[in-house]
């Protein structure tokens, strides 16, 4: 530095905005959107920002890319990846607690450098689910390890959490205010993190497989297993549990020519879901559907009794779906309850005259009336206002038909059309856009944005569902705390912070510098968000860096890095989407989160340290 720095009026201005934002953000007085815009507003009105540069943030690089992102997730979403990546872990874990848990961890942990962390937690949270309520095994043993490795496995590209993407803006932001005779510096390539997230990543796995996942089971006396799973809640309330199965009719079979009513009125018949011959797959197959040879059924029902029907039946076990898995998938089909309404057409009629599935494309599981539940030949009951009914059917037809006002759906299930024959064209998109990004040369919004256009033209998200895909708070935090970081640094407040801290901690070897900064980042994530420890660590971490003559980039990424460790608070969108369904309480956090804070810091130290 030239000299010494003496604090500036508008330096204290902007020290006293910074505060006023960090007491916006603990307090919870407002959102943190509207927090965001009022520092946004305050900064334009004291000038400390000029007009012309105030609202860049809406524009930066780092918004477009989270923005395309958000758009290419939801196209991933949309035609069921989820439900793909479900029977992957489950056939790598081979159905093992320990292996599934790492293998979760692993799965959606990799899908996490190339999305944001939140929109990765929200699509794998209905796949833990399903596999808590397949293999019985609590989802509290699978969240938090999931969640947590999500976090790390955002580390290993530039796009994969608020911070990484932030990033490469402050670091050209700060090109401005650089000294004289200082080196520019150049934003890092979407991979250039891989190594250093990598070893953040494996290291979280290694940690929940030896350490974190022994202190949950040692707490499975108060942890809810498998918490809000539409599976685990019809079993206890209806007494409908069970696995599907897939069974293919073969020849010389009992069944063949018989139809799907009768194949279902054999003594320790399972219910028959789905079925897959000539006329293809079909989810709740109407009654009178004739069974032949080659016809493949899938079968809800307790494992003895489907392989001793299947046995008595001359029908094929298969080990695990794959003919029908497409149609189980749970973004394509489910269970549901709906009540009867006054005045509703089914009123007066039996559950077999209704022809529900012909008519509707739903199975009748169950009927509740009052507090009786009637599960055994239910065809014969008579409706009546106010009976709930038990249906497993496709989400699209259940969609197409609740309008009616026959019945009332009271289950939560996807509205949104789903477009699993898009499967490709998303999979080859998403692709497009990060290949773009790694080799052509292109802007990273510019990349994505390129992958997530051709998912509007191809048909597998509409611009309305993007739209919709798109979370306008994250976006709205981020733009207007952008010029938050501009002020901070174009008056010289964190040179001004990195002088006096240096005054005191001059004589630190580097490391330990970069240790103390890595923590103090990961407090200010805890207390002002992700994207505000980012925007006020990393003018500053360069600044101390150009105090000490090290390298900025080493210090830059230490800090963004930082804004990415907290596994403590509610700050973090991740820990707020497992804590409920998990049954997690703060001391949970606090105990799993505390030592892998401490380990992502000194680890983030050393490694970048070791590759750049």
């Amino acid at each position: 530095m030239d000299g010494a720095l003496t604090l500036s009026f508008d330096m204290g201005l902007v020290l006293v905005i910074l505060g006023l934002t960090v007491i916006l953000f603990v307090r919870e007085w407002v959102s943190a959107d509207v927090a965001a815009l009022v520092v946004l507003v305050v900064l334009g009105l004291t000038q400390l920002v000029p007009v012309d540069r105030l609202f860049d943030g809406f524009a930066s690089n780092a918004v477009m890319s989270i923005l395309a992102v958000m758009v290419l997730g939801a196209g991933l979403d949309r035609t069921g990846v989820m439900g793909h990546a479900a029977s992957f872990v489950l056939r790598l874990s081979q159905g093992e607690e320990t292996r599934l848990v790492v293998a979760l961890s692993l799965v959606a942990g990799t899908v996490s450098a190339f999305m944001q962390n939140p929109a990765v937690v929200a699509l794998f949270l209905p796949v833990a689910s399903r596999i808590a309520a397949r293999t019985g095994y609590p989802l509290s043993h699978l969240l938090m390890p999931m969640g947590f490795c999500v976090v790390l496995g955002g580390t290993m590209s530039m796009v994969g959490n608020s911070p990484m993407i932030l990033l490469n803006d402050l670091l050209l932001a700060a090109n401005r205010n650089l000294p004289s005779g200082a080196e520019s510096l150049k934003p890092l390539p979407l991979f250039a993190v891989l190594p250093v997230g990598l070893a953040l990543f494996m290291m979280g796995i290694g940690y929940f497989r030896f350490y974190g996942s022994k202190i949950l089971s040692a707490q499975d006396d108060r942890l809810p297993v498998t918490p809000g799973t539409t599976e685990s809640y019809f079993e206890q309330v209806y007494g409908i549990r069970g696995e599907v199965f897939e069974l293919t009719v073969e020849a010389g079979s009992s069944l063949i020519g018989h139809s799907i009513q009768e194949a279902e009125t054999l003594p320790g018949a399972p219910l028959i879901l789905a079925i897959k011959d000539n006329q293809g797959v079909r989810v709740a197959p109407p009654g009178d559907q004739l069974l032949a040879q080659s016809t493949v059924i899938g079968a809800l029902g307790p494992t003895d009794a489907v392989e001793h029907y299947a046995r008595g039946q001359g029908l094929t076990l298969a080990p695990q779906l794959r003919q029908l898995e497409e149609a189980f998938n749970p973004a394509r089909s489910g269970i549901s309850e709906a009540v009867v309404p006054p005045g509703s057409r089914f009123v007066g009629k039996t559950i077999g005259e209704l022809r529900l599935r012909k008519r509707y494309g739903i199975s009748p599981l169950a009927l509740t009336r009052g507090e009786e539940v009637y599960r055994e030949d239910i065809r014969r009951i008579e409706v009546q206002p106010g009976d709930c009914l038990v249906f497993h059917g496709g989400w699209p037809e259940l969609a197409e038909h609740a309008h009616e006002k026959d019945f009332v759906v009271v289950t939560d299930y996807p509205k949104d059309e789903q477009r699993p024959q898009k499967l490709w064209y998303a999979v080859i998109f998403f692709g497009i856009g990060f290949l773009l990004a790694l080799f052509g040369h292109f802007p990273l919004p510019v990349a994505l944005l390129a992958g997530a256009v051709g998912m509007l033209l191809t048909g597998v998200i509409s611009m309305d569902e993007a739209y919709k895909a798109i979370s306008w708070k994250t976006i709205f935090v981020l733009a207007c705390l952008i010029p938050l970081g501009a002020a901070i640094d174009n008056t010289g407040a964190a040179a001004w912070i990195s002088q006096e801290a240096f005054a005191y901690l001059g004589d630190w070897p580097i490391w330990a510098l970069q240790l103390a900064l890595a923590l103090l980042s990961a407090l200010a994530a805890m207390a002002i968000s992700q994207i505000g420890a980012t925007v006020l660590m990393v003018p500053m971490a360069i600044n101390l860096a150009l105090a000490a003559n090290a390298s900025p980039i080493d210090f830059a990424l230490i800090a963004a890095l930082g804004a990415s460790n907290n596994f403590l608070t509610a700050s973090n969108a991740v820990n707020s989407l497992i804590s409920g369904p998990g049954g997690y309480r703060t001391r949970d956090f606090v105990r799993i989160g505390v030592p892998l804070t401490l380990l992502f810091a000194l680890l983030s130290v050393a490694a970048v340290n070791w590759v750049f």
